[in-house]
């Protein structure tokens, strides 16, 4: 049984303000990024410390969701920091809101 409705998901999470950032996708988003909040979600954020919801972007599908990761993923850093300050100019915790 699942903890969470599938929900397919891209979401950009960063360390920091301008930080280090990090694209994913996922079809239990609250399991996903609370493990990447406990250490667990990838050696990279782990790593670099990247602990913050910082965008995201629900889909119907999560062919959908990985197509969409996989594009944003080639954009430049620049295409990516507009993307969050259109939606999330304060750089909150946006994971925060799910509760």
């Amino acid at each position: 049984m699942r903890d969470e409705p599938f929900q397919p998901c891209v979401y950009l999470m960063a360390s920091q303000r301008n930080g280090t950032l990090y694209c994913g996708s996922t079809s239990s988003p609250i399991k996903r990024i609370w493990d990447h909040k406990e250490g667990a979600g990838s050696v990279f954020t782990r790593k670099y410390g990247v602990t913050l919801l910082v965008w995201y972007e629900f889909h119907d599908l999560m062919a959908a969701a990985i197509k969409r990761e996989l594009q944003i993923k080639e954009w430049k850093r620049r295409w990516k920091l507009e993307l969050i300050e259109a939606g999330n100019p304060d750089w909150r915790d946006l994971y925060q809101d799910w509760f």
